[in-house]
C-alpha cells in the first residue's frame, strides 16, 4: 500500500472516530427508555460500600459509579434521583436493578419489576 494511501485511511478512521464519539456523548444526554427491577441485599456492591436497602441507589452495567440518574416510572410518573454504586442487572432486557427504597418511591415494589426512563442528571 502506498503511504498516500496510508494516510487518507488513517485521516478517515480518526475522522469516523470522531463522528461516533460526538454522537455517542449527545445520545447519553437523552433519556434511555427500558425495563427496571429491585433488589435488596445486604452485603457489599460492587463499588465496596455495604449495600443500604432504604438508600436511593441503582446498579448498572457500565455506567461509572457515583453517576446519578433521574429514574420515572413510565407507568405512574413517579420519578427519583438514584446514584450507581453496583453492577448489574444481570437479567436479559433490563437495564437497571434498583435498590428497595428507589422501587418504593416508585412505587413498584409489588409488581418486582416496571418500565421506566432514566437520564443523567
Amino acid at each position: 500500500m502506498k503511504k498516500t494511501n496510508r494516510t487518507a485511511l488513517v485521516a478517515v478512521t480518526i475522522a469516523a472516530g470522531l463522528m461516533a464519539g460526538a454522537s455517542s456523548a449527545s445520545s447519553s444526554a437523552a433519556a434511555q427508555c427500558g425495563h427496571a427491577s429491585w433488589y435488596a441485599l445486604h452485603s457489599r456492591t460492587a463499588s465496596g460500600e455495604r449495600m443500604n436497602p432504604s438508600a436511593l441507589t441503582a446498579a448498572h452495567r457500565s455506567l461509572p459509579f457515583g453517576t446519578k440518574l433521574r429514574v420515572t416510572n413510565k407507568n405512574n410518573g413517579r420519578s427519583v434521583v438514584v446514584r450507581i454504586n453496583d453492577r448489574g442487572p444481570f437479567v436479559r432486557g433490563r437495564m437497571l436493578d434498583l435498590s428497595r427504597g428507589a422501587a418504593s418511591e416508585l412505587g413498584f415494589i409489588g409488581s418486582g419489576h416496571t418500565a421506566v426512563c432514566m437520564a443523567r442528571v
